[in-house]
Order: C-alpha cells, then structure tokens, then sequence
C-alpha cells in the first residue's frame, strides 16, 4: 500500500526512534495508513532494516473539543463533521536494531522532529533508546514527542511508572518539557492527541527555497516490473528530502559523488552522474515542482540498473556546480562520549588510535574510514570510498564494538 494523495505536498519531516520492537512502524502505519517494512526480509522478521518512509494528512476537527479534534480523515470520525486541512508531514520510519544503528544516523539528518517511541512495559530507557536519544542530541534534533506505546498492555500503575522514568532520564536535556503521549499503535487509541502534539511540537521550519536545489539521497529504485518492454522501460528513481531549493521537471540534476571512473580500480576516483528529471513524485501524486521538506521522488533518465536496490543511497543530488565538495579524506575535530551507549554495563569509550577503522555518518551517507592521523582532539580518515561535505559539518562517529558499530561520538569537518 502507498500513501494516498495529499491535499498538499509534505512540508516536515518526521523521524521515528526507540529500540527494536517498541512498535515504531505500527504507530507510522497508525497516522498513515501505509505500513512502512516493504523489503521480504523485515516482512519475515517483523522489524524494519531499511528505512522506511510514509506521508499522512493532518485534519483538525471545529466542533471537537482540543486536543481530541485532530484526525488524518476529511470527516470527523467523532462528530461527523467536516474537517479543515491544516498540512501534511513525511514520516522517516528508522530500524530500532543495534546492529542498524548506521542505518537510522543516515537517515537522522533529514529530520524536522521525532516521534520517540517507548514500549510502557520495559523499563526506560531500553539499550538503543538511550543509543538513539543521544544520537539525536549530538546532530541537534530538539523538537520530540515521546509516544507511550502498548498502553493498552499495562496496569495504570505500571503506565505511571513508565511515565516517571521517561520525565527522569530527559529531565537534565533540552528536551525535558517534552510532551509524552500515551497510545496503542495497535488499536489506534491516542492517535488524535499525538497528531495534536505534532502539530503543537514540531513546527515547520523557514525553507531557504532561493538557494540551489540539493537533496540527500535515502532510497534509490528500479520501478520496472520483470517482462517490461524495451520501450516502456522508465529510467531509475531517487528518493530523498529536499533540504533546500526546488526542483522542476526537466532540471538537469548533478549526483555526486556518482560512480567510480573504473569498477575494476575504484581508487582512480569517482565521477558524478548528470540527468535530467523526468517526473516528481511528492505528496502521492505527481507534481510539476517539489520544493524543500517532506519526501520526494525523482524519475530520471539514468539507466535504472544504476538506481536499483538503493545503489545510489549516499550521494547527493543537486544543481549542476553547486554540491559539497567530494572529499576522500577527512579532517575531523572529534568528541567523544565518556561511555559507550546501547551496551549494558558501564562500558568506557577507549581513545581512539592511528589505523583504527571507523564510520562515519554524513547527510545520508555512511562511509567507512581509517584514521591515519591523530592530533590531540582533530583526526584525518582515509575513505574507503568519497562522500559530499562542507567545512563545518557534523557527522557522528561509530566504532565496531562486538558484532556491530556503535556510536561512540561525533566530529566537525575541519
């Protein structure tokens, strides 16, 4: 199922976060209607692995009473009375599973706000809760709404106590007077007040619409079915957040940093793809412009065999002339945390050290780097492969701990 057309085109961006199994997914579903684990393999596990990505409409009701009036139908399904439009928002549906971690930072980025989604029958903060909490923290998402789930599953007592250690452990952040909703995603109990809580909590933020078009990208797709004839095969299909700008059918559009000059010898460096926007996709139909926030879809004349299975994840689509610079390796001032976090036990961030190999998140790129210098508090990485990035960006660092990368910090790009 995808999501139905919009009165509108999305103009926020909202992420999803908390640990594997708080019911992330169910809540987006909730709003949206659209089930966000598409791929065979979150289908058989019951938990997402890629991102996943749903828009809904938000409705406000006149005759019901505030905050129970909001409702993501035209007809109030309270009163019967007909509802008015306030806008529509993207949902970032991100994998809660340690061992995705990289997966949610690249993602994170993109977001406006988040709905941070807490299963009432754990006692809080759960492992990647609290990975997840400071991962927001250190990128500069503030605007949060805390969504008690699986209320439906606890005593009154138990949903209080919940409650009370939420209040505890964000009390001493920025976010400690944030607003903490109890819900069942499951039978849609609380919905209305949370889309409330959206529309009270998560502004829509000033878009620099005059600045150069520039999009990160999350997805990237073949859309042609097997068996589909030579002449009615459409070109690949990015998918992403437009952080800035507009973009208009038949913009030529710049990836960088594209693809490697040589398959065989990556190391001689990459070169970026030129095409030109065929359709746009926002909103759930198909528009002529799509500007900055929400999710957008871009058909364009590329060989789908370059989009396909996200291939081009990471890159960034934009102006002809006018994306960060491509680097293949990176100067960062680097903090780190006192402990690591996601991992039980009290478990210290050990110094990092030259040749030691690391990730590094950057708008919706994940790259892998060995450090080949360290200077005090600045370190240089060698790539393993290019990324897109400015002087001043913040990316978050992770290091492999067991089986998966943990984050263990964040960097300024030097």
């Amino acid at each position: 199922m995808v999501s139905k057309a919009l009165p509108k085109q999305p103009e926020v961006n909202i992420g999803t976060l908390g640990h594997v199994d708080n019911g992330k997914t169910t809540i987006v579903q909730s709003i949206s209607g659209v089930w966000t684990a598409r791929h065979s393999e979150e289908l058989k596990r019951g938990i997402t692995i890629r991102i996943g990505y749903a828009d809904a409409p938000i409705y406000r009701c006149p005759s019901c009473e505030e905050p129970y009036n909001y409702t993501t139908k035209e007809v109030c399904p309270k009163c019967g009375s007909e509802t008015e439009f306030e806008r529509a928002v993207s949902f970032i549906d991100c994998p809660g599973h340690h061992s995705l971690m990289v997966t949610m930072l690249s993602s994170a980025p993109l977001f406006d706000g988040a709905l941070f989604v807490v299963d009432a029958r754990f006692k809080f903060p759960q492992l990647q809760d609290s990975e997840h909490f400071h991962a927001v923290r250190i990128l500069g998402i503030n605007k949060l709404i805390f969504s008690q789930n699986k209320i439906d599953l606890v005593t009154k007592e138990r949903a209080l106590k919940n409650y009370e250690e939420i209040k505890d452990f964000i009390k001493d952040s920025e976010v400690a007077n944030a607003p903490i909703i109890p819900v069942s995603g499951q039978h849609n109990l609380g919905i209305d007040v949370l889309l409330y809580a959206i529309q009270k909590y998560i502004p829509t933020p000033k878009r620099e619409l005059g600045l150069p078009f520039r999009m990160p990208i999350l997805r990237s797709f073949d859309v042609n079915l097997p068996g589909t004839r030579a002449d009615e095969i459409k070109g690949g299909v990015i998918g992403g957040s437009i952080t800035q700008g507009r973009v208009r059918l038949d913009d030529e559009i710049e990836i960088a940093p594209g693809l490697p000059k040589s398959q065989d010898r990556p190391q001689e460096g990459y070169e970026p793809l030129y095409t030109r926007v065929v359709s746009i996709h926002a909103g759930g139909r198909s528009v002529e412009e799509a500007v900055s926030g929400g999710l957008t879809g871009i058909e364009t004349e590329l060989d789908p065999s370059l989009t396909k299975s996200d291939g081009l994840i990471g890159n960034i689509a934009g102006k002809p002339g006018t994306l960060p610079p491509t680097v293949y390796d990176l100067c960062l001032e680097y903090e780190l945390f006192d402990k690591v976090v996601g991992l039980e036990g009290n478990v210290e961030v050990k110094p990092l050290t030259e040749k030691e190999p690391l990730v590094i998140n950057a708008y919706s790129a994940v790259a892998k780097g060995t450090v080949t210098k360290k200077t005090g508090t600045t370190i240089e990485l060698a790539l393993a492969r290019p990324i897109c990035i400015n002087v001043g960006d913040r990316v978050t660092i992770s290091r492999k701990i067991g089986a998966g990368w943990r984050l263990i910090g964040y960097g300024i790009v030097r």
